[in-house]
């Protein structure tokens, strides 16, 4: 491969090609230069298991040295940049060595090799120089697409969606979580099972076989693709069964919260945003904390208390990005209901990326899709002590009331409590009670539920002035009247 460039709705940039496009700004030529390429090389040395991929495959697959190729849709160049530079720290999660990254500029992806017959050629050729041995393509693949393109490339083909598959598979801990991404690759998987015809057949019969079987055994009888379909099916059955229980469970949890009226709060962002580092400084809590992509799949709750006395229950959920996997979504649909019964959605932005802005959207469209878009919602620019100023700057003139705080530092913790607490929603019902010294534990409640405005002890008791949900104020009533009929029984 030369390295050269077409002129025409395509451009197809290598490592030699470092010339501007008519239109690109400044140093932002287009490619990939030297340096930022080596600055991608991570894990070397690594050996290869290549497989035969003419049979049917279940991909379970060990990334090693990666050429990425991306198709430009719109946008600008640099969002084609950036959009495999993410690729790229999406390989090296995985465990492999980007050599090379190429973008190819098309109004859409070729329908039959994503990239075109003539550049696929091309990039057979890149594969072979740097001795390759997985392509990655920045998108989802067509099973026709997958197939075509390796038949072209000769090494094995990944897409963004099978990546992201494969990093969840690598970092899920607890049953459910393995159980949500096992679903969620054979969802992927069932469509783009490879066989080939009569080859695989178990059985035939009549002049079909090549022999005289009878009725019923003529034609080609099941294929090894059909049994695998089959098993795959009864598979996920399997465990969407599982997956229904342990939702069961969860929501059981969430009910005994809900009962003793515990706000919750839970905490979303980008992946790779410092949400696990930002409830462990909040909470004191232990949760892994990597600087890697989807290093939290598993949601993990703690308790906190605000500044105002309120306690509520934050929970760590799985990161999302863009182009975030459909089957991803559903899969975790059980885990991602805790952002969905939250009270407020703590959303944590990377304020080191150079384009939050971009964060910013992409995690509200998933949470739009998760129905959960007009929840309370608190920004938080995560790591701004390491942030560019002017980010910063554009992130508060995007929204006004984000909270810049780092995680590392503990800088700006205080302001995400305070924050948390006035999106909370108020309790409804104004209590002005005397409780007797001995209900220390209904004192307790509207400490940890409720709003207080002021507390003084008298001789038969404590005076709570503030706000709780109608059932304690229900309780707090009872037992109020309860001490001011005391006294009037025993005088008569």
């Amino acid at each position: 491969m030369t390295g050269g460039r077409h002129d025409g709705t395509d451009r197809w940039r290598t490592q030699s090609d470092p010339g501007n496009e008519p239109g690109d700004a400044g140093d932002d030529d287009g490619s990939l230069h030297l340096a930022e390429r080596d600055a991608l090389r991570r894990v070397t040395g690594l050996s290869t298991e290549l497989q035969d991929v003419t049979e049917v495959e279940y991909r379970q697959i060990r990334l090693e040295r990666v050429v990425l190729v991306g198709v430009w849709t719109e946008g600008s160049w640099s969002d084609a940049e950036r959009s495999l530079r993410e690729l790229a720290a999406l390989a090296e999660t995985a465990g492999s060595e980007v050599l090379q990254g190429l973008v190819q500029r098309r109004k859409k992806p070729d329908a039959a090799t994503y990239i075109g017959s003539g550049k696929a050629a091309e990039l057979r050729q890149v594969v072979v120089a740097n001795d390759a041995d997985t392509v990655i393509c920045d998108g989802e693949l067509t099973p026709g697409q997958l197939r075509q393109l390796e038949a072209i490339v000769k090494v094995k083909v990944v897409d963004r969606t099978w990546l992201i598959l494969d990093i969840f598979a690598q970092h899920a801990r607890s049953r459910e979580g393995k159980a949500q991404v096992s679903l969620a690759q054979m969802e992927y998987l069932l469509p783009r099972l490879r066989g080939w015809g009569d080859s695989l057949s178990r059985q035939a019969g009549g002049r079909a076989g090549g022999a005289t079987g009878g009725v019923g055994t003529r034609g080609p009888g099941e294929t090894k693709l059909e049994t695998d379909r089959r098993r795959i099916r009864a598979q996920m059955t399997k465990l969407r069964r599982d997956l229904a229980q342990m939702s069961t469970v969860r929501a059981t949890k969430r009910a005994s919260r809900r009962r003793h009226q515990t706000p919750s709060v839970a905490i979303a962002g980008y992946t790779n945003a410092g949400k696990s580092s930002l409830l462990n400084r909040l909470t004191g809590a232990h949760v892994l904390v990597e600087d890697a992509l989807f290093a939290t799949l598993d949601p993990t709750v703690r308790r906190v208390d605000l500044p105002g006395g309120r306690t509520v229950t934050m929970s760590d959920t799985v990161g999302f990005v863009r182009h975030l996997p459909h089957q991803l979504v559903e899969a975790f649909r059980s885990t991602l209901e805790e952002v969905g019964e939250s009270d407020v959605i703590v959303h944590v932005v990377d304020g080191s990326d150079e384009s939050p802005e971009d964060q910013l959207a992409a995690v509200r469209s998933v949470l739009s899709d998760l129905g959960v878009g007009d929840h309370p919602e608190v920004v938080v620019l995560n790591k701004v002590d390491i942030a560019d100023p002017e980010v910063v700057r554009r992130m508060q003139r995007l929204v006004p009331h984000v909270v810049l705080a780092s995680a590392r530092t503990g800088e700006g913790t205080a302001a995400v409590l305070t924050a948390v607490e006035q999106a909370l929603p108020h309790p409804s019902a104004r209590i002005d009670v005397l409780l007797p010294y001995d209900r220390g534990d209904l004192l307790a409640r509207v400490h940890v539920e409720g709003e207080v405005e002021s507390i003084s002890h008298e001789g038969t008791g404590t005076r709570v002035v503030g706000w709780v949900g109608p059932e304690l104020a229900d309780e707090i009533a009872q037992v109020a009247d309860a001490l001011t009929a005391g006294p009037a029984d025993g005088h008569a």
